[in-house]
């Protein structure tokens, strides 16, 4: 089977020849592989390792001010020592005290991007699962509004955060569309995400994201249900009091299962929720990919693929990106400890 094939697989609950796999990391990491691997491009670094990469299409974006994303957020990049990051610097929207501040603000138009380049980027990717369409409503809402203002506006200024919800999803949606009329069936998953919660509980109440989040996932997931389309749901931390909330709106896969985090055990979100959801990620890299030895990073694989993974249903990754300061050993570790057990029968038949 190729990776298209194996994500298909289990995504339809049907066996394959092993359970696949997928890979998260800086920039920085990819670059280590590749040059240890002599590969060009990490796609050639995926084929190298077995990896089942999804491939993302999307257009090429309008030309912005350099610097500033198509939002008119402006970024820097930081250096924090052991990696660089691209930091946002300015709220275009911090200045917003009314509706009207709202509705005048310059949102981004999907008909000014270029779709041209999707068919061939399909073909060319076709034996892996194409992954297209992505939304972060409050991500996005906090970088143009302001970190500390956007979070103030869910108790103070709540009309605001709705009215920047619509035109975000607005947005995305239209957007999400024209990619899906370009792609001629091909897409597997598209992304929507929200990180709802912290390393020890909710960021938003269960009562707000009902009312912000919820109506308007359910419209960008209803485009995808019509498309056949996967939904794979991106949320860190400790989030399950929403997983009933995301299954009721048709999430599909459940990402990146931070296990270490508040209410997040492994066996029990398989057991509750393992019949509903495919999981995505689960190998701990806060603690065990940049600090645990080798024989620490197989065992934690073989802990995800005993309770994630045991029955099927489940695409075995990092819960979040691999860091730079990780052992090249331990990466590998886990890619090769993948490699030995992925096709045992408990993780790739369902029961």
């Amino acid at each position: 089977m190729n990776s298209r094939q194996r994500w298909l697989a289990v995504l339809q609950r049907k066996p394959a020849d092993r359970a696949p796999c997928d890979i998260w990391a800086t920039d920085e990491v990819f670059g280590k592989l590749c040059e240890k691997f002599h590969c060009r491009t990490k796609w050639e670094l995926f084929d190298k390792l077995d990896i089942d990469a999804p491939y993302t299409v999307g257009p090429v974006e309008p030309r912005t001010k350099a610097g500033f994303d198509i939002w008119g957020v402006g970024y820097k990049k930081v250096d924090y020592g052991t990696g660089v990051y691209n930091e946002a610097v300015s709220a275009p929207l911090a200045y917003a005290e009314t509706l009207r501040d709202i509705r005048n603000f310059p949102w981004p138009d999907a008909d000014r991007f270029d779709y041209s380049k999707i068919k061939g980027d399909i073909k060319k990717y076709s034996h892996r699962p194409i992954r297209a369409g992505y939304v972060e409503p409050f991500l996005i809402y906090s970088q143009i509004r302001g970190l500390e203002r956007a979070m103030m506006d869910l108790i103070e200024h709540i009309d605001l955060v709705e009215c920047a919800f619509d035109y975000i999803f607005d947005f995305a949606v239209k957007l999400f569309e024209r990619i899906l009329d370009e792609s001629d069936g091909m897409v597997d998953i598209t992304v929507p995400a929200e990180d709802l919660g912290s390393q020890t509980g909710s960021l938003f109440s269960i009562e707000t994201f009902k009312k912000l989040h919820k109506p308007r996932f359910s419209r960008y997931i209803e485009i995808a249900r019509r498309a056949k389309v996967s939904v794979f749901f991106h949320t860190d931390g400790a989030c399950r009091e929403f997983i009933p909330e995301l299954i009721e709106i048709g999430v599909d896969i459940l990402n990146p299962i931070q296990w270490k985090c508040s209410g997040m055990d492994r066996q029990g979100l398989k057991r509750d929720f393992g019949k509903d959801l495919i999981f995505h990620g689960g190998v701990d890299n806060q603690h065990v990919l940049p600090f645990g030895s080798p024989a620490d990073v197989r065992q934690e694989v073989i802990a995800c693929f005993d309770t994630l993974g045991l029955g099927g249903g489940y695409i075995c990754a990092p819960c979040h990106n691999i860091q730079p300061n990780t052992p090249m050993e331990n990466i590998l570790e886990m890619y090769n400890t993948i490699k030995d057990i992925a096709s045992k029968p408990q993780y790739i038949h369902s029961h």
